[in-house]
C-alpha cells in the first residue's frame, strides 16, 4: 500500500455513511491512521468489502497525553 490513501470510507459519527477520508499510515496489524475532517482517529480495512472503517467517535487520537499533575478534562 502506498500512503497517503484519499478515497471515500465509512465514518463512525455518520452510522456508517461513506465520506472522503485520508489514510496516512499503518500504525499495527489492521490499525491505520487516520483523518477526518481535521481529526486525526484509528482505522481499520475490511478486506471482504474493500473498504477502510474510520473510528472518528471513539478512535481518536490526541496530540498530547495530560500529564501526571495535569487535570483530566
Amino acid at each position: 500500500m502506498e500512503f497517503p490513501i484519499i478515497e471515500k470510507m465509512h465514518i463512525h459519527s455518520l452510522d456508517g455513511e461513506l465520506r472522503e477520508a485520508t489514510i496516512h499510515k499503518k500504525i499495527g496489524a489492521n490499525d491505520y491512521l487516520a483523518d477526518y475532517n481535521g481529526v486525526k482517529c484509528h482505522a481499520i480495512y475490511n478486506p471482504f468489502v474493500n473498504h477502510f472503517y474510520v473510528d472518528d467517535k471513539y478512535g481518536i487520537i490526541r496530540d498530547k497525553v495530560p500529564g501526571r499533575n495535569e487535570p483530566c478534562r
